[in-house]
């Protein structure tokens, strides 16, 4: 019952946080398919760090 209930909730927590990379990604004006790279381990890290550091769309147009 346990073991059962701690898959649920990981994979509820996994959905929820694609899901609010995925919002993210839109407000940065970034393909939603980026999103994926989160499930790969390592991969993950090195996309959020790059994520952060690169010229976002939405912030390259603007007159700032």
């Amino acid at each position: 019952m346990m073991g059962t209930l701690f898959i649920i909730l990981v994979v509820l927590f996994t959905l929820f946080m694609l899901w609010l990379g995925a919002i993210i990604l839109e407000k940065a004006g970034v393909e939603k398919i980026w999103i994926f790279c989160l499930l790969i381990p390592f991969v993950n890290i090195l996309a959020v760090w790059a994520f952060a550091f690169s010229t976002w769309p939405n912030k390259a147009s603007s007159s700032d």
